[in-house]
């Protein structure tokens, strides 16, 4: 799985909410930031990166997700914990409890959850 642009990113978001759409109701909830032609090429890329496929319609093409929200943010939560945290989830909640990117309250619950699945 490759990693997507930021750009990429945006319209994949866009898809996983829609769960399938047309370039120009992708459009539409860019609130028209982008051109048409911009647009379809990310999605084109997408396609090559088999992030996305999609059905025809005559001329036009409808568009849905082939990966997953949750198979994506698996990826590369993971890949993000190894490169930056060496592989160490008690080194990320360290890093965000240092930078108070997380409350006590937070990490509480979250003992809270290795708890009850134990």
């Amino acid at each position: 799985m490759e990693k997507l642009t930021n750009k990429e990113e945006e319209i994949m978001k866009i898809m996983w909410k829609l769960g399938k759409a047309f370039t120009k109701e992708i459009k539409a909830e860019l609130n028209n930031a982008a051109h048409y032609n911009t647009i379809s090429t990310v999605i084109r890329n997408l396609e090559d990166k088999k992030y996305i496929g999609h059905k025809a319609f005559g001329k036009t093409h409808q568009y849905y997700p082939i990966i997953s929200k949750e198979e994506y943010r698996n990826k590369y939560v993971s890949k993000t914990i190894k490169e930056y945290f060496n592989n160490s989830y008690t080194n990320m909640l360290s890093f965000f409890a240092k930078e108070e990117k997380v409350t006590e309250d937070e990490l509480k619950e979250i003992l809270d959850i290795i708890n009850k699945k134990k």
